[in-house]
């Protein structure tokens, strides 16, 4: 992808309608908006068909983008972003209600909601305790904390592909205990 000031310069001239200018701006951000418009709509067609509409007001708006201190590539995925949004929006007719619009959520689980998962807690730690510590302690970090495998592989030292076989190792051992 080109440069930030580069596209900017590029949106600039698509302001003053140079269809050159705007071919060459689809071209080279077209992939990241796609990928904005499918990582919100799950689905291919419908992102296609969002980035098609995107670029639509790309160029009817490209008059109003402002360059003094604003970043052009957030200007352009926050178009693609609101914009796949409203799609999100349109595929639920505004009418109908599901009985999920009306029930309240009660935060505390009930008795038996809580012995369940305090149950399922102890069997989840007593099928830990039988993983070495640092493999543990690595599925611990990326099921709980969030960690990247990047992450994970700069804590323990080791490579990122070894974090990888780590985590998926541990994961098929705790699959094989609960099993049990």
């Amino acid at each position: 992808m080109a440069p930030e000031s580069d596209i900017a310069a590029l949106v600039g001239r698509v302001a003053l309608r140079d269809r050159a200018a705007f071919a060459e701006l689809y071209s080279q951000v077209s992939p990241k908006l796609f990928s904005a418009c499918l990582r919100i709509l799950k689905d291919r067609g419908e992102a296609e068909d969002a980035l098609q509409e995107v670029f639509v007001k790309i160029w009817q708006r490209s008059g109003r983008f402002a360059a003094a201190g604003n970043s052009v590539m957030a200007w352009l995925v926050t178009i693609a972003r609101n914009h796949s949004i409203d799609v999100l929006r349109a595929r639920r007719p505004t009418g109908e209600s599901t009985d999920e619009d009306w029930q309240i959520a009660d935060p505390a689980p009930g008795p038996e909601n809580a012995a369940v998962m305090k149950w399922e807690g102890k069997r989840i730690d007593r099928c830990m305790e039988e993983l070495d510590s640092d493999r543990a302690g690595a599925v611990r970090s990326a099921y709980v904390e969030g960690l990247t495998y990047q992450e994970l592989a700069e804590r323990h030292a080791v490579p990122i592909n070894t974090m990888r076989t780590w985590l998926r190792r541990s994961l098929l051992k705790l699959r094989e205990c609960l099993d049990r």
